[in-house]
């Protein structure tokens, strides 16, 4: 007995140093950036997991001759991503050092006083605006997941908000205002947003309910910051949408830095998935560079300059559109002849001076110049036939409707803004005071000659809206003119003259054991619109704004906020051409009072950080400018005589559902009505109900270089307009569901996050990664607009839906040395 106990001993030793033998192992010291020691970091390995002690000190069994990851994972700080392979019994010890998450997605940017969070306003990693897919990737397309965001059009930049339209959102970069081309029409003419991701440093964004420093519009604040580079780096970027080059530079006595980026985008791959053919060669170029040079610690020097040159050419050829019931199925088929050239050149320069008076005070000065030349020419005949789909040609009722348009345009603009500003902030202890004024001075030359001629049943269709003779042909003859069904003609050369400036105060105080955070300012903007035969009467206005936020003492990590006030918007040149291209020089500006309620809920689940921001609001509008939308073209009937109301609730949550990412859900509830003339209250344009977004980031558990973006929106139908000339009273029309799903998977062979324990051809690379993106994941049929045909027997109008893009592929390539 006592042998075979002996036996069995020496069988199990036997055993265990087998299976040892089969195993390395990892130790070391967790630290911090101040190489403090960091306890509760989580280590993973396939499905092994250890966590740091007190002391910072860790330990974790691997598997030996195998290549494998192992990702370190903290709630507050960076993940950090270890690729190992070690040999049987080969003890390797490794000290990582973690970095803050001084950018965290949907939390906002580390500070003493938190102060984004307690002024309602999200800031957005620049990595995640990277990394994100889209049809047009970057700012606005994270922008349109979150809740109030809404934008039915990917092959566009522009979103509304909370019921506003696109001409109603701020946009700065760097502090200065940003302004995009006035006569595009349609998304596909978008090549590129002002905004370069690959620049940016810190976006800050506001949904409303914002505070008087931030200009004069009426729905948001998009608030981008340029980055100031701490060492050289080059960056590369290419898939078949195009590409971007840029580098940041810093010289040898830091005084100077700079970043540069030069952008090339080419929509093809996404307009010829269209239902309509064309031959498309469009060509988008910009150019940008920030340059900063820092004299002193007291006084720094910056130059922001961007050329951006939009070359458009757009041959229609054919399109097929299925639509209609089950019971009722139809086709339309157009065959156009024709071509569309449009030319966009921006050019736009400022340069800002930051004065530190003292370490309370500081004093910035800004000069800015806009210049844009826009060409808006094109010819193009579509004949069209209307029959049921599966209608055979020879059948009685094979041709439902059949007729032909002619649509031709020759405009030009040329716009020359300037301003100047003054802006000052003043601190002592936890009151701050911030002031400012500016000057904007805006000469436009435009020209706009615009007509569209219907001929439908064998006769042209003259406008319905004039006293003609009845048109019946072809069984009586017609003796009246013959007239464009649209026609629109104006020569417009005007002088816009603003003055404008705001005083804010901020106060933080306690009460008990509760903090609490004032905020109150107004703004005033003076302007006159002068040009030619026209001259308008000078308009002022003042807009008082306040907030207000709360943390109790409790133990639920919460902030209550209340804001809003009185927003104006004064008329900027768009708003106040008419229907038919005239400058109406007195339109007032449009007014609204806001009411935002908000709860900021920061807490824990799953040992991991997350947050829940929830806001209701309530938008009066008076004074208000009625539009129409087709695309992303704006039409103003330049009045003021409607009201408006916008209601709703938006819900966000975000968090590491997956470890060492950020994540979120969306929802968002709007309503919004106007009531013209007294008629009353009907759908604005904008009126999108339902809203649900989910931005999701994931990685394989074994293979953490495998990285998944997803990006899944839902809106309700917008109301889908009507026909020309209708009352849009009596007849009121909403376009199906959008749906969207953008999803990418990218293999990152080395990035900030990655340390690598042996050197190789990766350490020539501070960033390498490559990516497979699907647009429309699922194929959804989504619609931008309606096209209205009439019908040859009936004389009845079809809506026939525009749709966008469909399943699309592309191949993305992200480098940085």
């Amino acid at each position: 007995m006592n042998t075979l106990k002996i036996a069995l001993v020496f069988l199990i030793t036997g055993i265990g140093i087998s299976v040892e033998a089969q195993n390395a192992f990892l130790r070391g010291v967790v630290l911090d950036e101040k190489h403090q020691t960091v306890a509760s970091v989580n280590i993973l390995c396939l499905g092994k997991q250890a966590q740091s002690q007190a002391d910072g000190s860790f330990s974790i069994e691997l598997p030996s001759n195998k290549k494998v990851s192992v990702i370190f994972t903290h709630v507050a700080l960076k993940m950090i991503t270890l690729d190992l392979l070690l040999n049987t019994n080969e003890y390797f010890v490794f000290n990582p050092v973690m970095k803050e998450r001084i950018e965290q997605i949907g939390e906002v940017v580390v500070s003493q006083t938190n102060s984004k969070r307690v002024d309602g306003i999200l800031a957005l990693s620049a990595s995640i605006v990277q990394k994100i897919p889209g049809a047009n990737e970057g700012i606005e397309n994270v922008l349109k997941s979150l809740p109030g965001v809404n934008s039915n059009n990917e092959l566009s930049t522009q979103y509304a908000v909370r019921g506003g339209n696109y001409d109603e959102n701020l946009v700065y970069v760097n502090e200065i205002e940003m302004y995009r081309p006035f006569l595009i029409r349609s998304g596909q003419q978008e090549g590129l947003s002002f905004n370069n991701t690959d620049l940016v440093q810190n976006v800050d964004f506001s949904a409303g309910g914002f505070q008087a420093k931030y200009g004069d519009k009426v729905s948001s604040v998009l608030d981008i910051t340029y980055r100031k580079p701490t060492q050289f780096a080059a960056y590369l970027q290419a898939s078949f949408l195009g590409g971007s080059l840029g580098f940041d530079f810093i010289s040898k006595s830091k005084k100077w830095t700079g970043v540069t980026g030069v952008r090339y985008r080419n929509n093809s791959l996404l307009v010829n998935s269209q239902e309509t053919q064309t031959n498309y060669t469009p060509s988008f170029v910009d150019v940008q560079t920030n340059i900063n040079f820092q004299s002193s610690d007291v006084w720094e020097l910056s130059f922001l300059g961007a050329i951006s040159q939009n070359n458009y050419e757009y041959e229609p050829l054919t399109r097929e559109t299925k639509f209609g019931t089950i019971a009722k199925p139809l086709t339309l088929s157009v065959f156009y002849q024709g071509l569309e050239k449009d030319i966009y050149n921006t050019y736009f320069g400022a340069v800002k001076s930051t004065h530190k008076i003292s370490d309370a005070a500081t004093l910035k000065v800004i000069a800015s110049l806009y210049h844009t030349t826009e060409q808006e020419h094109f010819d193009i005949l579509g004949q069209y036939l209307l029959k049921p789909t599966n209608a055979v040609v020879g059948d009685v009722d094979y041709e439902t409707g059949i007729g032909s348009q002619l649509n031709h345009a020759r405009n030009d603009l040329d716009a020359l803004i300037a301003s100047l500003e003054i802006k000052g902030n003043n601190n002592c202890n936890d009151n701050s005071v911030a002031w400012g004024a500016k000057f904007t001075s805006e000469s436009i030359r435009d020209r706009l000659v615009e007509w569209e001629v219907i001929d439908s049943a064998g006769f042209s269709i003259n406008l319905p809206i004039l006293n003609l003779p009845i048109n019946e042909q072809p069984y009586a003859t017609y003796t009246g003119p013959l007239l464009p069904y649209q026609n629109v003609r104006a020569n417009n050369s005007n002088q816009i003259n603003r003055f404008s400036g705001f005083l804010q105060f901020n106060r933080k105080s306690e009460v008990g054991s509760s903090q609490i955070w004032y905020n109150a300012g107004v703004r005033f903007q003076d302007w006159q619109v002068l040009g030619g035969a026209v001259r308008g009467g000078n308009q002022i206005v003042f807009s008082p704004r306040a907030q207000f936020a709360l943390r109790p003492n409790w133990t639920a990590n919460m902030i209550f906020r209340l804001s809003g006030g009185l927003y104006y918007q004064p008329p900027f040149y768009r708003e106040l051409r008419d229907n038919q291209g005239v400058v109406q020089p007195n339109v007032e500006a449009q007014q609204s009072v806001q009411i935002v309620l908000g709860n900021d809920y920061n807490f824990k689940m799953w040992q991991r950080p997350f947050k829940l921001v929830s806001e209701l609001y309530y938008k009066w509008l008076d004074n208000v400018n009625v539009y129409s939308i087709d695309n992303v073209r704006i039409r103003y009937a330049a009045n003021n005589t409607a009201v408006a109301y916008a209601k709703g609730i938006d819900l966000r949550l975000n968090g590491e559902f997956v470890p060492g990412t950020e994540s979120w859900l969306s929802f968002g509830y709007l309503k919004t009505e106007e009531n013209y003339q007294n008629k009353g209250y009907i759908a604005r344009p904008t009126d999108q109900r339902l809203k649900f977004a989910m931005l999701f980031q994931d990685y394989m558990p074994n293979l953490p270089s495998v990285k998944l973006y997803l990006n899944l929106v839902y809106n309700t139908g917008l109301p889908g307009g009507s026909p020309s000339y209708s009352d849009s009273y009596l007849y009121q029309n909403r376009l199906k569901d959008y749906r969207r799903a953008d999803i990418g998977f990218s293999k990152v062979f080395i990035d900030v996050n990655t340390i690598q324990a042996k050197q190789n051809w990766l350490s020539n690379f501070k960033e390498l990664s490559i990516g497979l993106e699907i647009f429309n994941l699922f194929n959804n049929q989504n619609a931008i607009t309606n096209t209205w045909v009439r019908d040859v027997y009936s004389k009845n109008e079809y809506a026939i839906p525009n749709y966008m893009t469909s399943r699309i592929f592309n191949v993305k390539m992200n480098m940085r040395l």
